[in-house]
């Protein structure tokens, strides 16, 4: 048996090893309600590892239950005590990281150097992040800013969180849902995609294995018009985050308003990636690469419209082709993999789809098929000649799909860059440091990055603007999204009747 087969035996075991039950409440997997069933299937097979019962609005009801049940206790706690609590949670993932990234690939399909070098890193980095910012939160200070009275800020945690996370980075995305929220002192219901339970019931499990209370994380999986929008409108939740795509985004803020819930969403992205005539050709040409193809394209910051300046646009092309033509796919648990399959071959055909249409007015330089084989596999693809207003430029592909177009002068790179509905992410490529700044200035976007694309780091705030929503991830901004600010004034006079009651009453 070699290194390949040994890692996916050991991933099915891990995914056998939950029995069937894919919910975890109150700090314990339990079975869903829903009387149906949801197969795991392996992307890069198409075979189905193991089976669970959905999630009902009874499960929902439960999981809401234990967290609203676990919430003063939790939110009473120091934010020293919290910190430790995470801390442990830091260490428990640690220990399991093997375990995390054999199922994360398993789930995904994706490449085991990502899920290993990218996903579970990532994941504990944050936790350790989330464990020192749970003892800094801030407010203004206190003062007498009106001359008679002494204000102060409290931040307090907003409640039992109903999050939603999507298939792509299920263990990341469950990370940034989850830490922020129970930093802060709120209790939390996770909803992770029907597609990838497994690592979201993992982390979970390492929650209270580190120590966290029951209740204080749960995870509900069930499809989104059962369990998703039971949990949105559920009276128990205070507040809804939500990461996926920009149509359910509309659905969720839709039940969320009725509410009048805290919303945070970050929803779907077309980023530009914007290389200036004086740029370092290698380096754009390497991280177009790497931008558009990390997790196959499944990535809502991932390269995926390329404007180049006409004096380097046919190199660009070019270079671009030819290292899509070295990337290699394979079989995730290979450690020479590069690109792994799409999440199902339900999103391959969609991806497939987009690139059949697009050949009707663009040209397709590389890629553009699925190879042989029964996995849920698509080449890179790299496509030149769309029109702006095409929707291989304006519509989300999320798929190993790179489109370059030209342009002259920097204003109209930068007004392309901005032609989208999207603002989740961006980058600039340039050697001079006043393109730079402007770029940064005038692209709207969330995240702008100057000669680089997709790196990430737990200090810094990850969400979007325009139709890639709003509220941030990660960082401590993350506490604007999961903290309620309250005033508290107290008066410094004693004094019966004060000066200002004159204005209601009476005379001075």
């Amino acid at each position: 048996m070699d290194h390949r087969e040994h890692s996916r035996e050991a991933a099915l075991a891990l995914a056998e090893g939950f029995g069937g039950r894919a919910q975890y409440i109150a700090g314990r997997l339990r079975s869903g309600s829903s009387g149906r069933t949801h197969p795991v299937v392996d992307p890069a097979t198409g075979e189905t590892v193991c089976g669970y019962e959905l999630a009902g609005a009874a499960d929902v009801d439960a999981a809401v239950t234990a967290a609203a049940q676990a919430l003063p206790d939790w939110a009473g706690a120091t934010p020293g005590e919290r910190s430790d609590a995470l801390h442990g949670f830091a260490a428990a993932l640690s220990a399991r990281a093997a375990d995390l990234a054999l199922a994360e690939s398993l789930q995904c399909g994706k490449p085991i150097k990502l899920s290993t070098e990218f996903d579970v890193p990532g994941t504990v980095d944050n936790t350790v992040f989330f464990a020192g910012a749970s003892r800094q939160l801030e407010g203004k200070a206190a003062a007498e800013y009106s001359g008679d009275h002494t204000s102060y800020v409290r931040r307090e945690p907003v409640g039992v969180v109903g999050s939603i996370a999507p298939w792509n980075y299920p263990l990341q995305m469950a990370a940034w849902k989850v830490l922020p929220a129970i930093a802060a002192g709120n209790t939390i219901v996770l909803k992770p995609a029907e597609l990838t339970p497994l690592t979201s019931l993992m982390f979970a499990q390492a929650a209270t294995d580190a120590g966290i209370p029951d209740g204080v994380v749960n995870v509900v999986t069930g499809t989104g018009p059962d369990a998703g929008e039971h949990l949105v409108g559920h009276p128990g939740v205070a507040m809804t985050s939500f990461t996926g795509s920009t149509a359910v985004g509309r659905r969720v803020a839709e039940l969320a308003t009725r509410g009048v819930k805290r919303l945070h969403l970050e929803l779907g992205g077309k980023a530009p990636f914007v290389v200036f005539d004086d740029a370092d050709l290698e380096a754009a040409a390497h991280g177009a690469v790497a931008g558009a193809l990390i997790n196959t394209g499944q990535d809502c910051t991932a390269a995926t419209r390329a404007y180049v300046q006409r004096p380097l646009y046919d190199a660009f092309v070019a270079a671009v082709a030819d290292l899509f033509a070295t990337v290699r796919l394979g079989d995730p648990f290979d450690p020479a993999t590069d690109l792994g399959p799409l999440i199902s071959h339900a999103q391959r055909d969609r991806v497939a789809g987009f690139v059949k249409r697009a050949r009707d007015y663009a040209t397709v330089v590389t890629g553009g098929a699925a190879p042989d084989g029964k996995g849920a596999y698509y080449r890179p693809t790299l496509i030149t000649g769309a029109p702006q207003d095409s929707e291989i430029v304006q519509a989300e592909i999320f798929g190993p799909v790179l489109v370059v177009l030209p342009f002259d002068g920097d204003d109209e790179g930068l007004r392309l860059a901005n032609d989208t509905p999207y603002g989740l992410a961006a980058s600039a490529w340039t050697r001079d440091v006043f393109r730079a700044h402007r770029a940064t200035r005038e692209i709207k976007a969330g995240c702008v990055w100057v000669n680089d694309h997709i790196p990430i780091i737990s200090e810094m705030p990850h969400g979007g603007a325009k139709s890639s929503g709003f509220g941030k991830d990660m960082s401590a901004y993350s506490f604007e999204e999961y903290t309620q600010v309250k005033h508290v004034m107290f008066d410094n006079t004693a004094v019966a009747r004060k000066d200002w009651h004159r204005t209601i009453f009476g005379d001075r």
